[in-house]
Protein backbone atom coordinates (compact mmCIF):
# COMPACT_ATOMS: atom_id res chain seq x y z
CA UNK A 1 0.00 0.00 0.00
CA UNK A 2 1.10 3.50 -1.18
CA UNK A 3 0.60 7.27 1.19
CA UNK A 4 1.31 10.18 0.08
CA UNK A 5 1.64 12.98 2.23
CA UNK A 6 1.53 17.48 0.50
CA UNK A 7 3.25 19.68 3.08
CA UNK A 8 2.41 23.10 1.73
CA UNK A 9 4.85 25.82 3.95
CA UNK A 10 5.93 29.30 3.61
CA UNK A 11 8.84 28.45 2.20
CA UNK A 12 8.59 25.03 -0.17
CA UNK A 13 6.06 22.92 -0.68
CA UNK A 14 6.91 19.26 -0.71
CA UNK A 15 5.21 15.52 -1.23
CA UNK A 16 6.71 12.10 -0.18
CA UNK A 17 4.83 8.94 -1.18
CA UNK A 18 5.94 6.39 1.19
CA UNK A 19 5.20 2.69 0.74
CA UNK A 20 4.03 0.21 3.93
CA UNK A 21 5.80 -2.49 4.69
CA UNK A 22 5.32 -4.93 7.04
CA UNK A 23 8.46 -7.47 7.67
CA UNK A 24 7.73 -10.25 10.44
CA UNK A 25 4.83 -7.32 12.37
CA UNK A 26 7.21 -4.24 12.16
CA UNK A 27 5.36 -1.79 9.80
CA UNK A 28 7.91 0.32 8.21
CA UNK A 29 7.45 3.30 5.92
CA UNK A 30 10.01 3.14 2.22
CA UNK A 31 9.99 6.67 0.82
CA UNK A 32 9.53 6.59 -3.22
CA UNK A 33 8.80 9.43 -4.46
CA UNK A 34 9.63 12.98 -2.96
CA UNK A 35 9.37 16.75 -4.89
CA UNK A 36 10.47 19.90 -3.50
CA UNK A 37 9.58 23.36 -5.00
CA UNK A 38 9.98 26.73 -3.47
CA UNK A 39 6.62 27.70 -3.62
CA UNK A 40 8.24 31.00 -1.32
CA UNK A 41 3.97 31.80 -0.10
CA UNK A 42 5.46 33.43 2.73
CA UNK A 43 6.96 36.33 0.12
CA UNK A 44 3.43 37.72 -0.53
CA UNK A 45 1.60 36.61 2.91
CA UNK A 46 4.11 38.09 5.64
CA UNK A 47 4.39 41.62 3.66
CA UNK A 48 1.01 41.69 1.84
CA UNK A 49 -1.61 39.69 3.70
CA UNK A 50 -2.53 37.46 0.82
CA UNK A 51 -1.17 34.70 -1.69
CA UNK A 52 -0.85 36.66 -5.15
CA UNK A 53 -1.61 35.65 -8.64
CA UNK A 54 1.30 34.38 -9.60
CA UNK A 55 1.88 32.01 -6.06
CA UNK A 56 -1.36 30.63 -6.67
CA UNK A 57 -0.74 29.79 -10.18
CA UNK A 58 2.63 28.28 -9.14
CA UNK A 59 0.64 25.95 -6.54
CA UNK A 60 -2.17 24.51 -8.56
CA UNK A 61 0.95 23.62 -10.51
CA UNK A 62 2.67 21.97 -7.89
CA UNK A 63 -0.75 20.42 -7.11
CA UNK A 64 -1.36 19.37 -10.46
CA UNK A 65 2.13 17.63 -10.58
CA UNK A 66 1.37 15.54 -7.30
CA UNK A 67 -1.99 14.83 -8.67
CA UNK A 68 -0.50 13.14 -11.82
CA UNK A 69 2.53 11.48 -9.37
CA UNK A 70 -0.39 10.27 -7.11
CA UNK A 71 -2.38 8.48 -10.00
CA UNK A 72 0.48 6.92 -11.36
CA UNK A 73 1.61 5.32 -7.93
CA UNK A 74 -2.02 3.89 -7.66
CA UNK A 75 -1.85 5.69 -3.84
CA UNK A 76 -4.40 4.67 -1.81
CA UNK A 77 -4.94 7.59 0.57
CA UNK A 78 -3.30 11.21 0.85
CA UNK A 79 -3.65 14.03 2.69
CA UNK A 80 -2.88 17.93 2.48
CA UNK A 81 -2.10 20.23 5.15
CA UNK A 82 -1.01 23.82 4.68
CA UNK A 83 0.90 25.81 7.64
CA UNK A 84 2.06 29.12 8.38
CA UNK A 85 1.75 31.55 5.35
CA UNK A 86 -1.87 29.90 4.50
CA UNK A 87 -2.94 30.32 7.74
CA UNK A 88 -2.79 34.06 7.95
CA UNK A 89 -3.27 34.70 4.29
CA UNK A 90 -6.38 36.65 3.89
CA UNK A 91 -7.41 34.92 1.35
CA UNK A 92 -6.39 30.97 1.56
CA UNK A 93 -10.40 30.10 2.22
CA UNK A 94 -10.51 31.33 -1.89
CA UNK A 95 -7.71 29.67 -2.94
CA UNK A 96 -8.58 26.40 -1.20
CA UNK A 97 -11.99 26.49 -3.06
CA UNK A 98 -10.80 26.92 -6.29
CA UNK A 99 -8.01 23.93 -5.92
CA UNK A 100 -11.00 21.68 -5.14
CA UNK A 101 -13.09 22.93 -7.61
CA UNK A 102 -9.98 22.79 -10.07
CA UNK A 103 -8.24 19.75 -8.86
CA UNK A 104 -10.66 17.78 -6.33
CA UNK A 105 -7.97 18.09 -3.45
CA UNK A 106 -8.68 19.58 -0.55
CA UNK A 107 -6.31 21.26 1.60
CA UNK A 108 -6.16 21.42 5.35
CA UNK A 109 -4.71 24.47 7.17
CA UNK A 110 -3.24 23.01 10.54
CA UNK A 111 -2.41 25.21 14.08
CA UNK A 112 0.97 25.43 15.01
CA UNK A 113 -0.17 23.39 18.10
CA UNK A 114 -1.82 20.59 15.19
CA UNK A 115 1.72 20.79 13.01
CA UNK A 116 4.07 19.92 16.15
CA UNK A 117 1.54 17.12 17.07
CA UNK A 118 1.98 15.31 14.07
CA UNK A 119 5.55 15.81 14.23
CA UNK A 120 5.80 14.32 17.47
CA UNK A 121 3.49 11.42 16.15
CA UNK A 122 6.84 9.48 14.33
CA UNK A 123 9.59 12.15 16.27
CA UNK A 124 8.82 10.03 20.06
CA UNK A 125 9.42 6.80 18.51
CA UNK A 126 13.15 8.01 18.52
CA UNK A 127 13.88 9.59 21.70
CA UNK A 128 14.94 7.69 24.63
CA UNK A 129 14.29 8.71 28.28
CA UNK A 130 16.85 12.42 28.43
CA UNK A 131 15.47 15.38 28.03
CA UNK A 132 14.84 17.40 25.05
CA UNK A 133 14.00 20.20 23.14
CA UNK A 134 12.52 19.93 20.09
CA UNK A 135 12.88 22.85 17.83
CA UNK A 136 10.82 22.58 14.10
CA UNK A 137 12.26 25.78 12.24
CA UNK A 138 9.73 26.45 9.12
CA UNK A 139 9.50 29.80 6.81
CA UNK A 140 6.85 31.43 8.73
CA UNK A 141 6.79 29.51 12.50
CA UNK A 142 8.97 27.43 15.11
CA UNK A 143 7.52 24.88 17.20
CA UNK A 144 8.57 23.51 19.69
CA UNK A 145 8.41 20.67 22.05
CA UNK A 146 9.70 19.70 25.39
CA UNK A 147 10.25 16.25 26.26
CA UNK A 148 11.11 14.22 29.21
CA UNK A 149 10.64 10.48 29.42
CA UNK A 150 9.64 9.82 26.28
CA UNK A 151 6.40 12.37 27.32
CA UNK A 152 5.96 15.71 25.53
CA UNK A 153 5.74 18.19 28.51
CA UNK A 154 5.42 21.06 27.07
CA UNK A 155 4.66 22.83 23.29
CA UNK A 156 4.23 25.83 21.66
CA UNK A 157 4.42 27.43 18.38
CA UNK A 158 6.23 31.17 17.75
CA UNK A 159 5.89 33.13 14.53
CA UNK A 160 9.31 33.10 13.57
CA UNK A 161 10.38 31.63 10.45
CA UNK A 162 13.20 31.88 7.92
CA UNK A 163 11.10 33.85 5.42
CA UNK A 164 9.65 35.58 8.13
CA UNK A 165 12.70 36.84 8.94
CA UNK A 166 14.29 37.65 5.48
CA UNK A 167 10.96 39.86 4.58
CA UNK A 168 12.05 41.50 8.48
CA UNK A 169 8.72 41.00 9.51
CA UNK A 170 9.46 39.05 12.55
CA UNK A 171 9.31 40.69 16.31
CA UNK A 172 11.94 40.91 18.65
CA UNK A 173 9.59 40.77 21.35
CA UNK A 174 8.31 36.92 19.58
CA UNK A 175 11.83 36.28 19.75
CA UNK A 176 12.46 37.45 23.69
CA UNK A 177 9.05 35.45 24.48
CA UNK A 178 9.96 32.62 22.99
CA UNK A 179 14.01 32.48 25.26
CA UNK A 180 11.41 33.02 27.63
CA UNK A 181 9.19 30.25 26.90
CA UNK A 182 12.19 27.82 27.26
CA UNK A 183 13.71 28.84 30.00
CA UNK A 184 10.26 29.01 32.09
CA UNK A 185 9.11 25.46 30.67
CA UNK A 186 12.43 23.31 30.71
CA UNK A 187 12.47 21.22 33.97
CA UNK A 188 14.74 22.76 36.24
CA UNK A 189 17.21 19.91 37.32
CA UNK A 190 20.86 19.44 36.21
CA UNK A 191 20.55 16.74 34.00
CA UNK A 192 21.62 17.48 30.26
CA UNK A 193 19.26 18.50 27.40
CA UNK A 194 19.57 17.41 23.92
CA UNK A 195 18.16 19.48 20.72
CA UNK A 196 16.21 17.41 18.10
CA UNK A 197 16.28 19.70 14.87
CA UNK A 198 13.95 19.15 12.32
CA UNK A 199 13.46 20.83 8.98
CA UNK A 200 14.84 21.35 5.41
CA UNK A 201 17.41 23.25 6.63
CA UNK A 202 19.01 21.88 9.84
CA UNK A 203 19.19 18.73 7.35
CA UNK A 204 21.20 21.09 5.46
CA UNK A 205 23.34 22.03 7.77
CA UNK A 206 23.91 18.14 8.84
CA UNK A 207 24.77 17.69 5.55
CA UNK A 208 27.21 20.28 4.85
CA UNK A 209 28.44 18.88 8.33
CA UNK A 210 29.93 15.76 6.46
CA UNK A 211 26.51 14.18 6.86
CA UNK A 212 26.65 14.40 11.35
CA UNK A 213 23.52 12.99 12.72
CA UNK A 214 24.71 14.98 16.15
CA UNK A 215 25.96 18.63 16.04
CA UNK A 216 27.96 19.97 19.07
CA UNK A 217 26.79 23.49 19.77
CA UNK A 218 29.80 25.16 18.83
CA UNK A 219 29.98 23.00 15.72
CA UNK A 220 26.61 24.69 14.48
CA UNK A 221 27.92 28.07 15.59
CA UNK A 222 31.18 27.46 13.24
CA UNK A 223 29.24 25.91 10.60
CA UNK A 224 26.60 29.02 10.38
CA UNK A 225 29.86 31.69 10.97
CA UNK A 226 31.17 30.05 7.74
CA UNK A 227 28.28 30.14 5.66
CA UNK A 228 27.25 33.84 6.69
CA UNK A 229 30.96 34.36 5.61
CA UNK A 230 30.14 34.13 1.71
CA UNK A 231 27.77 36.69 -0.16
CA UNK A 232 24.29 35.46 -1.60
CA UNK A 233 25.74 34.49 -4.96
CA UNK A 234 29.35 32.38 -3.45
CA UNK A 235 26.91 30.43 -1.44
CA UNK A 236 25.61 29.58 -4.42
CA UNK A 237 27.88 28.97 -6.76
CA UNK A 238 30.86 27.35 -4.24
CA UNK A 239 28.50 26.10 -1.64
CA UNK A 240 26.37 24.90 -3.95
CA UNK A 241 23.15 25.73 -2.26
CA UNK A 242 19.78 26.08 -4.04
CA UNK A 243 18.92 29.72 -4.10
CA UNK A 244 16.20 29.52 -2.45
CA UNK A 245 17.97 27.56 0.71
CA UNK A 246 21.18 30.03 0.21
CA UNK A 247 19.00 33.03 1.25
CA UNK A 248 17.69 31.32 4.78
CA UNK A 249 20.42 29.00 5.86
CA UNK A 250 21.98 31.37 7.73
CA UNK A 251 18.64 32.98 9.41
CA UNK A 252 17.65 28.95 10.29
CA UNK A 253 21.24 28.46 12.15
CA UNK A 254 20.14 31.52 13.71
CA UNK A 255 17.20 30.27 15.58
CA UNK A 256 18.22 26.83 16.69
CA UNK A 257 21.03 28.47 18.20
CA UNK A 258 18.75 30.92 19.78
CA UNK A 259 16.37 27.98 21.40
CA UNK A 260 19.81 25.81 22.03
CA UNK A 261 21.13 28.54 24.40
CA UNK A 262 18.37 29.40 26.14
CA UNK A 263 17.48 25.58 26.78
CA UNK A 264 21.29 25.32 27.53
CA UNK A 265 21.62 22.06 24.97
CA UNK A 266 25.10 21.42 24.01
CA UNK A 267 24.67 19.68 20.91
CA UNK A 268 21.28 18.74 18.62
CA UNK A 269 20.30 15.86 16.67
CA UNK A 270 18.68 15.58 13.11
CA UNK A 271 16.44 12.47 12.41
CA UNK A 272 15.59 13.88 9.09
CA UNK A 273 11.75 13.41 9.35
CA UNK A 274 9.22 16.48 9.22
CA UNK A 275 5.53 17.30 8.87
CA UNK A 276 5.23 14.91 5.51
CA UNK A 277 6.29 11.99 7.49
CA UNK A 278 4.03 12.50 10.39
CA UNK A 279 1.18 12.82 8.08
CA UNK A 280 1.51 9.84 6.25
CA UNK A 281 2.14 7.71 9.87
CA UNK A 282 -1.71 9.61 10.69
CA UNK A 283 -2.57 8.20 7.08
CA UNK A 284 -1.54 4.95 7.84
CA UNK A 285 -3.40 5.06 11.57
CA UNK A 286 -6.57 6.38 10.37
CA UNK A 287 -6.69 3.84 7.23
CA UNK A 288 -5.62 0.94 9.76
CA UNK A 289 -8.48 1.76 11.87
CA UNK A 290 -10.85 1.79 9.16
CA UNK A 291 -9.74 -1.62 8.56
CA UNK A 292 -8.67 -0.66 5.41
CA UNK A 293 -5.31 -1.77 5.45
Amino acid sequence: MKLAAIDIGSNAARMQISKVLDYNGQVYFKKIEYIRFPLRLGHDVFKEKIIGPQKEENLYKFLQVCKLLIELHEVKDYAICATSAMREAKNSDKIIGRMKSMLGMEIEIISGNKEAEVVNNVLVDLLDDKQYLHIDVGGGSTELNIYSQRKKLHSHSFKIGTVRSLEHTDSPIVWKRMREWIEENMPHNDLPVTAVGTGGNINKLSEMALQKSELSIKELEDLHDYIKGFSLEDRINKLQLNPDRADVIVLAAEIYLHAMNAAKAVKIITPDIGLKDGIIRGLFEKNKKLKKI
